[in-house]
């Protein structure tokens, strides 16, 4: 297909790592291999354990090597998270876990100074979501060790240096709400110049751009070419985005599922973005603004401890549908359309059994990413990635409430580890997708519920 074929594709999401190797003649994912991605919750903060991370990427490229030759490695990463480099490429202060209240206790000082919504397109969040506010309070609070800091890299180049020792950094991890970015006019927020930050900024790179080769380390510790080019690296929800902005004409929607589920809007209505919703403005692998929303979708699934693996009956559907058991927004209660709402369950929800639960968690999962694809402006089909593609009640929801195609993605060119792959077929090279139309038959019930839902909502 082009100058790479096999690529080696390192994807760091919140809850857990990948590193594969992506076929792109094949349009195949080969093999993985996957991690647990933990937080180290003693020491200054709670912060990533970025040296557990490198071992696993180091043995992971050595096993995936010695089974096929890697031309290239690509790289993906969860967003909201920046690491704070000194000038010997090591850790100025811990990666800091954005979960983590402690920049909270300086949100008055903060948002003295904080761009508009405006400007960035960025909604104010809460503990460490905006890597501003992650900054500015490590800035504050530890003063002599960020004198230290001489480059401040997003996530994904963070790693992209420890392969290469080249800094850079790139726009889709800096629009990725971090109050550092002015996606309108391509270029830093006022809040870097007001803090004094841009000196700390690399030179830009392009998720097309070519960061550099593994160093001769690397290169022998894991049996890789020293030639083995190596990409700049992307926010993994805008991974996820590539393959469908190289696949198909607007307008569409992509639904990215994991911790997080990013609702972005392709060639949609034009609305006004409301910051109180969860509504933002992303940018893509090409630079341009892409409106977006999102909530924590995996989490409350996960918090709900609903079981994916549960069998949902006819009589767990009646139950549910009839008995208007359903979960009101929000949870967690600090992200989505319905922030800061105190929402819990409706009716006899004790009385679930394991797939009547699943169900439940699955229409309310459901509703929440079709109100927020609404907010959007979302037109056109509604492309669902990621492990809530495998669940049918949430595609069955999603149907009802936009009214339009629900595509699920097959086998092929589709996912955050394709999309990564996918910097390497350069910015204009267009694929053919395994995406499909799913084929769904929604209980005809769903609508009233929906209803019910949304009454409910609106009621104080």
């Amino acid at each position: 297909m082009g100058q790479y074929r096999n690529i080696a594709v390192i994807d760091i999401g919140k809850t857990n790592i990948k590193v594969t190797l992506f076929d792109l003649d094949e349009g195949r994912e080969g093999e993985v291999y996957t991690a647990e991605n933990s937080v180290i919750d003693d020491g200054l903060y709670p912060h990533h354990d970025v040296d557990g991370i490198w071992t696993f990427i180091l043995e992971s490229l050595g096993k995936l090597q010695a089974a096929t030759p890697i031309d290239a490695i690509a790289i993906s990463a969860h967003g909201a998270s920046a690491t704070l480099i000194n000038g010997d490429g090591e850790l100025a202060l811990p990666m800091l876990d954005y979960e983590f209240h402690g920049p909270d206790t300086l949100a008055a000082e903060y948002d003295a100074i904080r761009p508009p919504f405006s400007e960035t397109g960025s909604p104010r969040l809460t503990a460490g979501l905006n890597v501003g506010a992650q900054i500015f309070w490590q800035s504050r609070t530890f003063p002599a060790e960020f004198a230290e800091v001489t480059s401040i890299l997003p996530y994904p180049q963070y790693w992209a240096m420890r392969l290469t020792g080249v800094r850079a950094t790139e726009m889709t991890s800096l629009g990725a709400h971090t109050d550092l970015w002015n996606p309108y006019a391509r270029d830093y927020s006022s809040l870097v110049d007001t803090m004094g930050w841009r000196g700390l900024m690399p030179e830009m790179s392009g998720a097309f751009d070519t960061l550099g080769t593994i160093k001769s380390n690397i290169a022998k510790k894991t049996g890789l070419s020293p030639g083995t080019t190596v990409f700049s690296g992307l926010h993994d929800s805008n991974a996820s985005l590539l393959t469908h902005l190289k696949s198909r004409p607007a307008p569409f929607s992509v639904v990215s599922t994991g911790t997080w589920v990013i609702c972005f809007s392709v060639g949609g209505r034009t609305v006004v973005l409301d910051e109180a919703r969860d509504t933002l403005m992303n940018v893509n692998a090409y630079g341009d603004p892409v409106p977006s929303a999102r909530f924590m979708g995996g989490r409350a699934f996960a918090l709900l401890k609903a079981d994916a693996k549960a069998e949902i009956t006819p009589a767990d559907r009646d139950q549910v549908l009839d008995g208007a058991i359903m979960l009101l927004p929000s949870m967690p209660d600090d992200s989505g359309p319905y922030m800061y709402r105190k929402g819990g369950w409706v009716g006899a929800v004790d009385k679930l059994t394991p797939g009547g639960h699943l169900f439940a968690v699955s229409l309310h999962l459901g509703m929440m990413t079709a109100t927020s694809l609404e907010l959007i402006g979302a037109d056109g089909p509604v492309i669902v990635e990621g492990p809530f593609a495998r669940n049918t009640t949430f595609l069955e929801t999603l149907a009802v409430m936009t009214g339009r195609d629900i595509v699920t993605g097959g086998a092929g060119l589709t996912g955050t580890s394709a999309g990564a792959a996918c910097v390497a077929l350069g910015r204009d090279t267009t694929i053919v997708s395994g995406a499909r139309v799913a084929e769904l038959s929604p209980d005809p019930r769903i609508a009233a519920y929906v209803e019910t839902w949304q009454r409910a909502i609106a009621t104080p």
